[in-house]
Formats: structure tokens, C-alpha cells, sequence
């Protein structure tokens, strides 16, 4: 018997609990039915709200841009020939820069180095040249803000101004924009893994500043990733061709002091071979750096190969457009959205109130 007591005894327990929780649903109803009139009224305002802000809020613009990056990974017909150059102590391929494959170069983009070179850059705005650092601001209206304030009054970002010359407060500024754009502006994904094919998109409440940093930004990285791709190809060349120069400022020398001890031993009595010693030597000097300056002619001309090859073309393949896409809040979708957040917010306050007091 205490057996079939004990297990019947749950089954009773849940009934209640159950017949408890759907009282207890009654009495919200109940509660909240009660109070219709209140909660209409709320999502009332709240719709009104909502359109209210539709018509203030301003229109983001987004600026897309897509580009394709082709590079030769590996040194194809070329690399006999390389393996070759190296067995001579000439480091003329590899080229640098593979830290900027994949899902890295798409976060070069967002680097604060580059942003803050493009903000830097010259920009044609309401009839002046400016920076678009300067151009950011006067978008935000921020000099408003710093009239009363001495250390930001003076504050100018003039077009190309070097990085050195900028103060504590000239790099907090910066970093206050960059922060902004880097989060809520810039977008780069590259869509698929396999193909080298990047989409960058930017977004701003200025139509003008969305298009013109979207393209100064991919032209300044694309500039930084090509430089730094072929950095090391273009060192050993340039070290090539002062070596090379070198070699034949030597050999032309060497050829003049040949025809120098010739005219000294011009006609000259054959029993003193003594005499002819200095042109022999020129003359093996000239051999000698005719024979480098051979080889080095061949590897500089092989280096120059190198860079081109090391070289990434960067195609562009749309550039943003004029009228740029536009994203505003919908009057329909300000309503609802406006009504069920005052709704919401009134049911909390309600249910808080019914629990507490």
C-alpha cells in the first residue's frame, strides 16, 4: 500500500502545478485585458514614434567594390633557371609578402594603417581640397562640439600631412574615427575561398564619402600589397644593377689602362719584356670583368623577370556607381517597430508593477 502511495503522489503534485499555472495564465489575462486601454494608448505613441523617426532617420549609403587578385605562387618555367641564380649567391626569387594571402589581406584592410593613410588623402568636398579626415568631420559636425575647447579648436588635418607631425590629440581623433569606420562602416569578405576575388562594401550617411573612401581605401591597399608583394624581388634587383654598374665603370678602367701601358710600350725594344708587365695585367683585368659583367648582365635581366612575375595584378572589377544603394527606415517598418518596443517596454513596466506593489 505505501508502494501505490508513493507513486500516485507526484502524479497529484503535477496536476496542481499544472492547474495552478494555467490559473495563474487566467489571471495575467485577466490582469492585462484590464489594462487594454493603457496598452492601446502605448502602441499608439509608439507607431507615431516610430514614424517620427523614420522621416529624421537619414539614409545610409553603401559603396561596393569588388576586385580580383592574380599572382603566381609558384615559379613555373623559371625555376631552373632560379635554382641556378642561387647556386651563384643571388637571391632573386620568393618574393614577400605571403602574410597577405586569404582571410590577411581582407584584414588589411581594416588595419588602422591604412585606414588612417586614406583619411589623409585629398578630397574634392563642397568646392575645396580637404582630407578626408577633415571631410569626416564636418560630415559629423563635430568643430560645432569643439568651439569651447581650446585643444580641439585649432585642431586641421591637412591633405598628406606625415604622421610624425601629429599630436596626442591629432592621433586621438584619428583613432575615434578609425574606431567608427573599422566597425560600423567597412566591410571585406572574400566570398569564395577558391577564387581570388574580393568584395569590399563601405557605408555612410554621405553618399559622396561612402564612394570616394570605398575607392581611395582598395587604392591604397592595393598600392601597399603590390609594393610590399614584390619588395624582395625588387631589393635583389636594384642590388644587381648598382652591381652591375660597378662592374663596368671597373672593366672600362680596365680597358683604358690597357690602352694606356699599350702607348707606353709603343715601339719598345723587345729584350725588355719588363716593360709590358702593367698591360698584361690590364689585360687580365679585363677579361676578368668583362667575364662578371657578363653573368651579372644575365642576372639582372633574370631579376627583372623576377619582379614582374612577383608583381600581383589587382583587377577591379566594379567600382561603386552613382546613385550608391540606399538603406532607409520604411515609414511601415518604423511603425510596427515603434508600437512593439513602447508595448513591450509598458508590458515590463506593468508586470513589475503588479509583482512589486
Amino acid at each position: 500500500m505505501n508502494n501505490r502511495m508513493t507513486t500516485k503522489e507526484p502524479i497529484v503534485k503535477d496536476e496542481i502545478s499544472l492547474k495552478e499555472l494555467i490559473e495563474k495564465g487566467k489571471e495575467w489575462y485577466d490582469y492585462f485585458l484590464s489594462q487594454w486601454k493603457i496598452i492601446v494608448i502605448a502602441g499608439f505613441i509608439g507607431a507615431v514614434l516610430g514614424l517620427g523617426y523614420s522621416f529624421i532617420k537619414k539614409p545610409v549609403y553603401t559603396a561596393k567594390l569588388t576586385f580580383a587578385l592574380e599572382s603566381e605562387k609558384s615559379s613555373g618555367g623559371l625555376g631552373g633557371v632560379l635554382g641556378l641564380a642561387s647556386s651563384f649567391g643571388f637571391d632573386i626569387g620568393g618574393g614577400g609578402g605571403g602574410i597577405f594571402e586569404g582571410s590577411n589581406l581582407n584584414e588589411l584592410f581594416k588595419s588602422r594603417t591604412m585606414v588612417e593613410q586614406t583619411l589623409m588623402k585629398p578630397v574634392v568636398y563642397n568646392g575645396k581640397t580637404i582630407s578626408y579626415a577633415e571631410m569626416y568631420i564636418q560630415i559629423k559636425k563635430w568643430r560645432k562640439n569643439w568651439i569651447k575647447k581650446p585643444k580641439l579648436a585649432k585642431i586641421e588635418f591637412a591633405p598628406n600631412t606625415k604622421r610624425k607631425y601629429f599630436t596626442r590629440v591629432h592621433d586621438s581623433i584619428l583613432g575615434q574615427i578609425y574606431g567608427d569606420l573599422s566597425k560600423n562602416c567597412l566591410t571585406v569578405a572574400q566570398k569564395d575561398k577558391k577564387v581570388n576575388i574580393i568584395t569590399m562594401e563601405f557605408s555612410s550617411g554621405n553618399e559622396q564619402f561612402a564612394k570616394d573612401f570605398c575607392e581611395a581605401l582598395a587604392r591604397e591597399v592595393g598600392l601597399f600589397y603590390v609594393s610590399t608583394k614584390s619588395k624582395k624581388a625588387r631589393a635583389n634587383m636594384e642590388i644587381l644593377v648598382r652591381q652591375t654598374d660597378s662592374i663596368r665603370g671597373e672593366l672600362n678602367n680596365a680597358i683604358t689602362g690597357v690602352a694606356t701601358a699599350n702607348d707606353n710600350t709603343f715601339n719598345l725594344n723587345p729584350a725588355l719584356n719588363i716593360r709590358r708587365v702593367p698591360s698584361s695585367k690590364k689585360q687580365v683585368d679585363v677579361q676578368a670583368n668583362a667575364a662578371i659583367l657578363t653573368e651579372l648582365v644575365k642576372q639582372t635581366e633574370l631579376a627583372k623577370v623576377t619582379v614582374r612575375r612577383e608583381t600581383p595584378l589587382i583587377q577591379v572589377l566594379d567600382r561603386p556607381i552613382y546613385p550608391l544603394q540606399k538603406e532607409r527606415l520604411s515609414k511601415a517598418k518604423g511603425i510596427m517597430v515603434g508600437g512593439f518596443l513602447v508595448e513591450l517596454l509598458l508590458i515590463i513596466v506593468l508586470m513589475v508593477k503588479k509583482m512589486f506593489l
